[in-house]
């Protein structure tokens, strides 16, 4: 089953399922008024969108022409976003720049940090930065989207708790990255909002791509129009989605609606950019410069500009399953 939240004239928008294809839509608000009210009573709302499924993939409603500029994120306001360090590959990678600490380096416990989620951005969202020279970067990511899980909650439950799946930009301001961790705080500055793409997908209908709590395709980073990278994000996640739910949930209760992501998709290899077209590439743009910096002594890939593209989708065979992400670089 595929959701979508489509703008309306209220902030948290309006539900609606999404044929496999991607193609058309039926609103779903006869069942659930938004994507939080259909989380907070799963059990009983999750057949009957299913089942309004069913009949959309099967031509029983027509449906309308579905269009991702229509589309918020799923849940434009969530209760709770949370991003872990799921692959410790980016972690080896940026630890180097400045402001990171090797000791937060972990391979035991995931690291986790609370980004805002009262305004969360919808896949075609500009991505609005005050300052061209913060250093802009995209961090491709997959998120998941829960019920209520328990404090101290084991695996088994964690997992259990996985509702929805997609991907999400989660949008850096490296230089501000300093500041924020000098602070003792943690990402606050240097951590905007987050979009989302306009898709999201009940694990059992990802034919097989979900399995042992990750998401095993490919992640295609596009920017303006050149491949950045596709790496695959079931491959080196060191940290499962049951494992980062259980340590967020290690001395809270966790609301149904809480957002987790998995953290930068990141592969271990030795590329550079450019990379060919069956290369894996980055997520992000300070992973490249690490390796540059590396290689050549020096990084070459500049950061994002105003007026700079960036496409972001996970991708089985040739399609894109939640749709993309699209966000054109502005000035406030």
């Amino acid at each position: 089953m595929k959701l979508a939240t489509l703008k309306n004239s209220r902030p948290d928008g309006q539900l609606v399922v999404v044929s496999t294809d991607l193609t058309r839509f039926a609103s779903a608000g006869r069942i659930a008024p938004n994507l939080q009210a259909a989380l907070d009573d799963w059990q009983t709302i999750s057949p009957q969108l299913s089942a309004l499924a069913a009949q959309l993939d099967a031509g029983d409603i027509a449906g309308q022409v579905f269009d991702p500029s229509m589309a918020l994120a799923p849940l434009p306001r969530a209760y709770q976003w949370i991003d872990g360090s799921g692959y410790l590959s980016h972690l080896e990678r940026v630890r180097s720049l400045k402001g990171s600490k090797d000791e937060q380096l972990q391979s035991t416990r995931p690291l986790l940090y609370q980004g805002g989620s009262d305004s969360l951005s919808a896949p075609t969202d500009p991505i609005v930065a005050t300052d061209p020279e913060l250093a802009i970067d995209f961090e491709a990511e997959v998120a998941v989207i829960i019920s209520a899980v328990p404090m101290s909650a084991t695996r088994e439950q964690a997992a259990a708790a996985i509702r929805l799946v997609t991907v999400c930009n989660d949008v850096s301001l490296r230089r501000l990255v300093l500041d924020d961790l000098q602070n003792g705080f943690g990402f606050f500055h240097s951590k905007p909002s987050t979009a989302f793409a306009p898709i999201v997908v009940t694990p059992d209908s990802l034919d097989g791509a979900w399995r042992d709590n990750r998401l095993h395709l490919p992640v295609r980073i596009e920017v303006n129009g050149t491949l950045f990278g596709q790496p695959n994000a079931g491959t080196d996640m060191h940290f499962d989605f049951a494992d980062l739910i259980v340590e967020a949930a290690r001395t809270r209760n966790l609301a149904a609606g809480t957002i987790i992501g998995g953290g930068t998709v990141s592969n271990r290899h030795d590329e550079s950019l450019p990379i060919k077209r069956d290369g894996i590439g980055f997520a992000c743009i300070a992973e490249a410069r690490t390796v540059e910096k590396i290689k050549y002594g020096r990084a070459r890939t500049p950061f994002l500009k105003p007026g700079d593209a960036v496409r972001i989708g996970a991708v089985a065979d040739g399609r894109s399953v939640f749709g993309d992400i699209a966000q054109i670089v502005a000035l406030a």
